[in-house]
């Protein structure tokens, strides 16, 4: 699909603008002379302009109060898509809407109305990364043509728990093909489903990935929140890029069954959402042991139904963090942010450990580990997932090889599927070579690397750059990637949060904490009090490009 843009790109921003004003107005009490009057170069500033920036919190006040319904919400939230993910600046985020979300809202606020409101989730619109199965009208692709005719069984766990805990799934949302796992040559944000998402701040540069649609339409207002998946960088990448908080729970804490997989080891789904407070908000839904996949099971004495009670305005205050110098460099504009955000964290009250380097992460590196267990691990597991779908669609990677090679022309217009071959020539899970890949991995994230650094300096995090300010998209060339934080924490199977921490040349750019398994509590607490001492978010302004 080709996302060109057929407007003059002298009137994007102004057209985005109108567009996003517009879809504001449709919510009641929201409009009018505080508006007008908050109003700063064109666009609205602050949480209760319009329906931009505005929270779970704020959202679900307004329906309590009846001066929102879950279909008036619905409703805008379809406006603002149509005007500025089809229209206006093109965002081209959203894969697939849910014919049925209008309908659903109605229902929830039915339910709302004879009391029986479900929780702090119930009438809220949010997006589904589109390798996350649902079984409704909508498409689950994983961003492929060769899954289009192709119908899961049943809803992802995660897909289930959502409806169960009253949101409304509003659509699905574009993301890298089969989750950036198909091509070294990869452009991130470009499916043969959808074509390219765009960075809403920048409309040239790459929104990151794989999850690039989830960051894109929540940033851009599109939805209230959003789920991603990442096997190493999908959510904190693209949340650093379109400037929203991303969680990547630990492996386990959240369901994988009915997820198209990577790796069984790295796996994660968790919440991209504007503020610390809606991801906790999302994630405690998504939590609980599930029969469906095993590894959940070491979650049990640690999930939370509900991750707000660790939210805290002062959560960096007596913590300890340790700064992993190692990992950055990649960038002089990210290492001047990082260097503001550290300088925020001490004056915030928390003891900076500087260096508290994980020095493992170049052995890891070097070691070539983590691809290894990657390429064993999507051979067989993308097998055991093809086989849950219906009749008629490919069932073995070797299916989905030749399905390029016979769709060519729409599928590999732009890049190869290097990957693919590489994974399709890996025996079984039995081989020594992958055993081996797996122990030394988890040897180098885990006992020399998280465990050894967090234990010796006795610290509550690690913090790092999520990743550099968002290059130019390249379809020909693929991602100019400068440097990232995610690894060490993606092969050990532990968590991170990236927040906003700043701006260059108008591009986002997130801070990364990272700590032990299960630590979500921990990581939410000192995230919300890094958003708290820092306030960096700000809405996209839908900018064609930088200017010269």
């Amino acid at each position: 699909m080709d996302t060109a843009h057929p407007l003059d790109p002298s009137r994007r921003s102004f057209i985005a603008k109108t567009a996003a004003a517009a879809a504001g107005a449709a919510l009641a009490g929201r409009g009018g002379a505080a508006e007008a009057a908050d109003r700063q170069g064109g666009r609205s500033r602050g949480p209760h302009q319009g329906l931009e920036e505005a929270t779970i919190a704020e959202l679900q006040a307004q329906m309590e109060s009846g001066q929102l319904s879950a279909r008036r919400l619905t409703s805008a939230y379809l406006q603002r898509i149509r005007q500025l993910d089809r229209r206006g600046p093109r965002l081209n985020s959203i894969l697939t809407i849910n014919p049925r979300a209008l309908e659903i809202a109605e229902l929830r606020d039915a339910e709302r109305k004879a009391g029986k409101a479900r929780g702090p989730l119930h009438g809220i619109p949010i997006v589904l990364k589109d390798n996350i199965d649902t079984l409704d009208r909508m498409h689950s692709t994983a961003g492929s043509l060769a899954l289009v005719d192709s119908k899961p069984p049943r809803d992802a766990t995660v897909a289930r728990k959502l409806r169960r805990a009253g949101a409304i799934i509003l659509g699905k949302t574009n993301l890298s093909e089969w989750a950036n796992f198909r091509s070294t040559q990869s452009a991130s944000g470009w499916s043969g489903v959808a074509g390219q998402t765009r960075n809403p701040y920048v409309l040239d540069r790459n929104p990151c990935g794989s999850s690039s649609g989830s960051g894109t339409a929540v940033s851009a207002n599109l939805a209230a929140a959003s789920l991603g998946t990442e096997t190493d960088g999908s959510i904190v990448c693209p949340s650093s890029a379109t400037g929203v908080v991303g969680i990547k729970p630990t492996v386990g804490l959240t369901s994988r069954a009915g997820v198209v997989p990577i790796s069984h080891s790295q796996d994660t789904v968790g919440p991209m959402c504007r503020t610390v407070a809606d991801a906790a908000v999302v994630l405690g839904a998504l939590t609980g042991v599930d029969p469906r996949d095993p590894a959940t099971r070491a979650s049990r004495s640690h999930r939370h139904r509900d991750y707000r009670q660790f939210l805290d305005p002062q959560g960096l205050h007596g913590a300890r963090i340790g700064v992993a110098r190692n990992l950055t460099g990649f960038s002089p504009e990210t290492d001047e942010i990082f260097e503001a955000a550290v300088t925020a964290i001490r004056d915030a009250g928390a003891t900076v450990v500087d260096p508290a380097n994980l020095d493992s992460a170049a052995e890891l590196d070097a070691s070539g580990a983590e691809f290894e267990v990657l390429l064993y691990e999507f051979k067989a597991d993308i097998r055991r997932y093809l086989a849950t779908r219906s009749a008629g669609s490919p069932r073995t990677l070797a299916d989905l090889i030749r399905f390029n090679e016979a769709n060519a022309g729409r599928e590999l217009r732009w890049f190869g599927q290097e990957i693919f071959e590489l994974a399709q020539a890996k025996g079984p899970l039995t081989d020594p070579a992958y055993r081996q890949a797996l122990r030394t991995g988890r040897r180098l994230a885990r006992d020399e690397g998280l465990d050894k650094v967090l234990g010796e300096h006795n610290l509550d995090a690690i913090v790092a750059p999520t990743g550099s300010p968002a290059w130019p998209t390249d379809l020909v060339n693929g991602d100019h990637f400068l440097g990232g934080s995610s690894s060490v924490a993606a092969v050990a199977g532990y968590p991170l949060i990236s927040v906003p921490a700043g701006f260059a040349f108008g591009l986002p750019v997130g801070i990364t904490f990272m700590g032990a398994a299960f630590a979500e509590p921990t990581l939410i607490r000192l995230a919300s009090g890094f958003e708290a001492a820092t306030a960096i978010r700000r809405a996209p302004d839908y900018e064609p490009t930088l200017p010269y």
